[in-house]
């Protein structure tokens, strides 16, 4: 498929929208080719989502699926038994990944784009994208695609509840009470929306009793000495949980109450990539809710008023007098939140005694420093695990194996072994169902290299992809093999020589045309035979070239000219030079948006030594790979929300050098450099804890569906992402009340929602024929547009008749060129020249200005328009201020004066019904009756334009 893609659009920094990325990147040689467009937080955020990722489980690594390996030559005859074999595909590296998101577009919200697209594709003739804020991540996006007549909003996973973070998705317009939906999004021919949470009530009392809910639920727990852990992903829905908790602790150490069970607990959020998490969400402010800007000018106003009033030297004095006056710094200044990055420091406070607080990644449990902590702490009855998503909204359950977040979410709503009702501060009874000491399982999953046959399976499979590749077409210089599949000079029979030195046994393909597409590709394997006078340029060590005999540039010494670098305004500037350090993407200090990679070895080149990933042991001391776990142990020492060198935890200070930053670096996953398979192994787990339940998932609900789609009027509705449970029951309620397009037949609303599976396709355009035409210069200096909410409207008439359009140069100077209009029988005798081009000639349809003799008899059938949206809100104020009085009547209508009726329709259509009296019988301010008055006001709230 990816030959016919244009663009590519990333929706939300979480694992279900972006964890293929960067898997697509590294084996899909075209697909880096692709423009790829996301906002700035998606970007950001889903780097660190994916290293964390990739460094935490091999699993991320894809498994080459078995029929993979028997389509490769020998592979059947290469691995004896009946165990299918389980290869990984080589990971990409952090800097991999950083690259790979350097390539990414980034968007604002609310800022029409037109993209454009790969150069494989066919053009998007004027496609246009929008992105607009879904509320349930930090940049988060619900894009409009507009092309021609069809417009697509595409709206996966959004949220429309402000919450302490993030504000609402941008569904509604804040002008006029916000009823309605902005325009934009209003009325699209097809609305791509998620089905999960279909089937879900909201929870009274909103954001306020959802927060309150999961500080209660903790206080119970740390009152009795049990550890609270709270999975959740990495980058996205963490940031909402993280500000409740460090604002909560705040709050308990600046109330003075000594008794609170907060002050004497820990808090801590375990992940292996959070500083970098937490360093751009503090960079991206603007991106979140107005609160959070305010608090943020607040902070900065109490620390200049702190600094006016007492001049000290002390860095450290201010910092202490602002704590004690309750101002903490940012939102995202930790005072109370412990980062942990590194295994030897959960294994740590795992290991230690006390209450507890512990956010770790990720909420499935399968991965990351949550499984860890889980296993350590789940025989204890006096600890909690808090769910913060409800687990069958997605996927449904797989029956061979589930996974531990999985299991938990069936034994908290199968509660076999009773429920633990705990009070809470408002006196509300708080669920918490024990396990009863069931069995939790857990797969492990290691790497390991591979040896023997099957490292000869996998090099067999590699040089089949490796020829399969050679003979794809439009594959411009993309490698299917890098640095880590190769295997070292032990393993391998191919020559230790440069590729300089035998170009001849490069790129050997199996017939003509793959042998001349892979020398195209390889411009060192090409012979003098094809490379003519090139070869001076293309070869190294070839210096001479016969010219005799040869014609045209063949003769002449190839020369290149190198591209200027400024243009006649002056030198070019490279905005990436003048970035500042929060904004670059840097990985071991170097700046990825500039080739930090280095260089890549390309299909079919060898490399040195040096090169190799799998020699990075014995790489030289100053090197980025030797210096990686270093700087991976001195990344924690520098804590965020620290005053010249200390922290503050639970109310007392402590320095850099206690003993949880201290610890061995050698913890990481065990990762290897070669080719490597993936072995399983399982283990169980007595579990006594307590197992309780808060919604943090921020997504939309069934109130919030069933309210915003029949705003919304889509002609057709796709819903997809869902569980067939909510999915089945969303659509047939859709169908039921045809909250689609109104005015809908019950037949139509059938057939215009779809619930697609996984690879269906889905029809969404609509049933019209829409033609493009040309208006003529003439005609367009004769409009006269009206402005109608931002909207220019013009109404005309014109004659349209097919004219042939020919393209000409104006001028050497700018090479633009300016398509000029012809007649098609402008000559009655056309040469034969000039025949046989008008023959070739496209005709357009362009509307010109109408005759004089027609222009007459069409005036007086041309009708006015009225053109507008009437809302009755706004229409009641109106006439509320010109004295009548205006008040609503039922739904859709309103009574002025107790004699006039106006209606509006689904449709739009405005009804205006009297009661018949006299003007005099009921006179009012304006002195005129209320029929004509209203529809006076009416008229003047609508535009309108006339048909001539």
């Amino acid at each position: 498929h990816i030959p016919s893609l244009s663009i590519i659009l990333l929706t939300h920094a979480t694992s279900s929208h972006l964890a293929a990325f960067a898997h697509c990147c590294k084996n899909f040689p075209l697909f880096t080719q692709i423009p790829i467009y996301a906002t700035t937080p998606v970007i950001s955020l889903g780097r660190t989502l994916l290293q964390d990722i990739y460094s935490s489980t091999p699993l991320a690594s894809t498994i080459i699926p078995t029929t993979a390996l028997a389509e490769s030559s020998y592979a059947s005859g290469s691995v004896s038994g009946d165990t299918p074999l389980k290869l990984l595909l080589q990971p990409p590296t952090p800097e991999e990944i950083a690259s790979y998101f350097s390539l990414i577009h980034p968007l604002k919200y609310s800022q029409p784009h037109e993209p454009l697209p790969s150069a494989f594709s066919p053009p998007l003739n004027g496609l246009k994208i929008t992105a607009y804020n879904a509320g349930h991540t930090l940049g988060g996006t619900i894009w409009h695609i507009q092309h021609g007549m069809e417009s697509i909003v595409y709206a996966v996973d959004w949220n429309q509840v402000r919450e302490n973070v993030l504000g609402g998705a941008a569904w509604l317009d804040g002008s006029g009470g916000g009823a309605e939906v902005i325009e934009q999004l209003r009325k699209p021919t097809a609305l791509v929306c998620s089905s999960k949470g279909a089937e879900r009530n909201p929870l009274s009392g909103g954001r306020k009793k959802r927060d309150d809910l999961l500080l209660d639920m903790i206080r119970t727990t740390v009152s009795r000495g049990g550890t609270v852990l709270i999975p959740t992903d990495t980058s996205a829905r963490v940031l909402e949980i993280a500000y409740i908790l460090e604002h909560a602790w705040r709050k308990e150490h600046t109330s003075g109450d000594v008794d609170s069970p907060f002050r004497n607990t820990k808090l801590y959020l375990a992940s292996r990539n959070v500083g970098a998490t937490m360093r751009y969400a503090r960079s991206m402010l603007e991106w979140m809710d107005e609160s959070i800007v305010r608090e943020l000018e607040a902070d900065d106003n109490a620390t200049a008023s702190n600094r006016q009033h007492k001049r000290t030297d002390s860095r450290q004095t201010i910092g202490r007098e602002t704590q004690s006056n309750g101002n903490f710094g940012g939102p995202f200044d930790f005072q109370f939140l412990r980062l942990l990055e590194r295994r030897s420091q959960v294994q740590k406070i795992t290991s230690s005694k006390g209450p507890q607080v512990i956010l770790a990644s990720d909420a499935s449990l399968e991965w990351g420093f949550s499984r860890e902590i889980l296993y350590h702490i789940g025989a204890d009855a006096s600890n909690l695990v808090i769910l913060t998503e409800g687990y069958g909204y997605g996927s449904e359950v797989d029956d061979e194996y589930s996974t531990a977040s999985q299991t938990l979410w069936g034994w908290y709503q199968e509660r076999r072994d009773g429920v633990a009702l705990e009070s809470g501060v408002d006196g509300q009874n708080l669920e918490q169902v024990y396990s009863g000491g069931r069995e939790l399982l857990f797969r492990d999953a290691e790497r390991v290299d591979l040896a023997g046959k099957e490292l000869l399976s996998y090099q067999q499979y590699l040089a089949t992809r490796r020829r399969l590749q050679n003979t794809m077409p439009m594959n411009n210089g993309a490698h299917l093999e890098t640095t880590g599949d190769a295997i070292d000079d032990a393993s391998s029979t191919s020559s230790s020589s440069s590729e300089a030195s035998d170009p001849e046994r490069q790129g050997k393909a199996l017939n003509t045309s793959a042998a001349v597409a892979h020398m195209n590709r390889n411009k060192t394997g090409l012979n003098k035979e094809i490379l003519g006078v090139n070869v001076l340029l293309r070869q190294p060590g070839v210096y001479d070239y016969d010219v005799r005999g040869k014609k045209g540039r063949e003769q002449m010494f190839p020369f290149v000219s190198k591209r200027r670098r400024a243009d006649d305004f002056g030198e070019l500037i490279r905005p990436e030079e003048y970035l500042r350090a929060e904004e670059r993407d840097e990985v071991d200090g170097q700046d990825m948006r500039d080739g930090g990679t280095g260089k890549q070895t390309k299909l079919g080149q060898k490399r040195k030594w040096g090169e190799s990933d799998l020699q990075s042991e014995s790489a030289p001391k100053g090197s980025a790979m030797a210096n990686k776990k270093r700087q991976l142990g001195s990344e924690f020492k520098v804590m965020e929300g620290t005053r010249n060198g200390e922290i503050k935890v639970n109310g007392h200070h402590e320095t850099e050098n206690d003993d949880l930053s201290e610890g061995s670096d050698s913890d990481s996953e065990n990762t290897a450099g070669g080719p490597s398979k993936v072995t399983f192994s399982q283990r169980y787990l007595e579990t006594n804890l307590r197992i309780a339940y808060v919604d943090f998932s921020g997504l939309h609900d069934q109130r919030s569906l069933f309210m915003l789609i029949p705003l919304i009027q889509p002609r057709k509705l796709i819903l997809i992402g869902g569980n067939i449970a909510a999915t089945t029951t969303l659509a047939a309620e859709c169908r039921q009340k045809a909250i689609t397009s109104p005015g809908q037949l019950a037949e139509e609303a059938e057939e215009n929602v779809f619930t697609p599976a996984n690879g269906q396709t889905v029809n969404a355009s609509v049933d019209t024929n829409a033609w493009m035409l040309k208006l003529s210069p003439n005609l367009v200096r004769r409009l006269k547009w009206q402005s109608v909410r931002g909207l220019g409207v013009v109404t005309l008439t014109g004659n349209l008749a097919a004219m042939a359009v020919q393209e000409q140069e104006v001028s050497e100077n700018n090479g633009k060129k300016r398509p000029k209009l012809l007649k098609a029988d402008s000559e009655d005798h056309p040469s034969t020249d000039e025949k046989v081009v008008n023959d070739h000639q496209e005709l357009a349809p362009v509307l010109d200005v109408l005759p004089a003799n027609m222009a007459a008899a069409t005036r007086s059938m041309a009708q006015p328009l009225h053109v507008g949206d009437l809302r009755l809100a706004d229409l009641r104020k109106i006439l509320q201020a010109t004295g009548h009085n205006a008040e609503f009547r039922g739904e859709g209508t309103l009574l002025i004066d107790g004699l006039v009726a106006v209606r509006k329709s689904a449709t739009g259509k405005i009804e205006i019904e009297s009661g018949g009296f006299g003007l005099s019988d009921f006179p009012t301010q304006t002195y005129e009756g209320s029929f004509y008055a209203v529809k006076r006001k009416i008229y003047d709230g609508l535009a309108v334009i006339a048909g001539g």
